[in-house]
């Protein structure tokens, strides 16, 4: 494909990605011999042109927010077989401990040295991650999120589940478990209450109760080091009573939980629900502990976003953004479902 060509591509899948309320474009200029052209379209960077021209494999980079997550080994297995498949070298990258500071200056080297062909980005702050999306595109690097949308950025595109419709599908479902005459507390946790994605699965479980009569309470914030998450769902659930119900809204506060409810006796009483499917929440799920998950296959998260980004730069294929679903895992169809090692 000739660089014209590629860019009439490259043109097109951006105005196509707007029209779905994937990006937001601006008119910037370019100091890496890239960006946005007068009409404020995207314009690959002539680096990374030359690199397609001669041939060279594709420089894919996940940049996760917190790579010591166990919902990262998956999206890395995931990343590293479509690297394979497509001959791209790829690699999961980003700060220990959730640390978006960090993770904009690493972002931040990558852009300035030239490092990257192509990027895609899971925020734990999609605010602090705006400026530096920004200069990806300014700088002519395509890039999407995965795993966290940033929809008010310049993103070209999103790969991973919707996450307000996951909330609501989870709140929804456990409506249907606790049933119509059933009625209390719901105790809702996550190990980041300020993070965008916990916002709006949040809000999406709000949405799902709406005329339930059950009162939410929460989310409360238990945070990533699991001894620390248990402790804290443990002094929430001692200060409560009516609770009819517990929720996580991610993987790491569903294991806390779920290890809160297995040593209370209330196992039989509490209906317990969460997200993803760590070893530990599919064997929480054997023994009863918990009632669903909902898994939003993390190692297609990881697929996809490398394969969204070299189709792009290999072939000028338009980004719209990939769907990775919510699949609800129950006792019964576990042995089905894929758990997140």
């Amino acid at each position: 494909m000739s660089p014209r060509t590629l860019l009439r591509s490259l043109v097109a899948a951006t105005a196509a990605t707007a029209a779905l309320g994937l990006t937001a474009c601006g008119a910037v200029t370019s100091a890496n011999g890239g960006g946005a052209s007068d009409d404020g379209s995207f314009k690959l960077a002539s680096y990374i042109q030359q690199r397609i021209d001669d041939g060279k494999p594709m420089r894919i980079k996940l940049s996760y927010h917190d790579p010591s997550l166990a919902f990262a080994t998956p999206i890395g297995a995931g990343m590293k077989k479509a690297g394979k498949e497509l001959g791209a070298e790829t690699a999961l990258i980003g700060p220990t401990g959730g640390d978006a500071a960090k993770q904009v200056s690493e972002i931040q080297t990558l852009i300035q040295q030239k490092a990257v062909d192509g990027l895609a980005v899971s925020s734990a702050s999609s605010d602090a991650l705006k400026p530096v999306i920004a200069q990806a595109h300014k700088a002519g690097i395509p890039l999407i999120s995965f795993n966290t949308d940033n929809p008010d950025s310049q993103q070209m595109g999103f790969v991973g589940q919707d996450l307000k419709a996951s909330g609501e599908a989870q709140a929804t479902r456990l409506v249907k478990e606790l049933g119509a005459t059933k009625k209390g507390k719901v105790v809702v946790f996550s190990v980041d209450t300020g993070a965008g994605w916990s916002h709006d699965r949040f809000g999406g479980f709000k949405k799902g109760l709406d005329g339930s009569g059950l009162e939410i309470v929460g989310p409360v914030n238990v945070g990533n080091e699991p001894s620390a998450a248990y402790n804290t769902v443990e002094s929430t659930m001692s200060g409560q009573s009516g609770v009819v119900a517990v929720a996580g809204l991610d993987c790491c506060s569903t294991t806390a939980a779920a290890k809160w409810v297995s040593r209370s006796g209330d196992k039989d009483a509490l209906v317990t629900v969460g997200f993803d499917l760590l070893p530990q929440t599919a064997e929480y799920l054997r023994s009863g502990v918990i009632d669903f998950t909902i898994s939003q296959n993390p190692a297609k998260q990881g697929y996809e976003a490398v394969k969204v980004l070299n189709d792009f730069l290999t072939k000028g294929t338009e980004i719209t953004g990939v769907n990775t679903g919510a699949q609800f895992v129950t006792r019964a169809n576990l042995d089905e479902a894929t758990v997140e090692k």
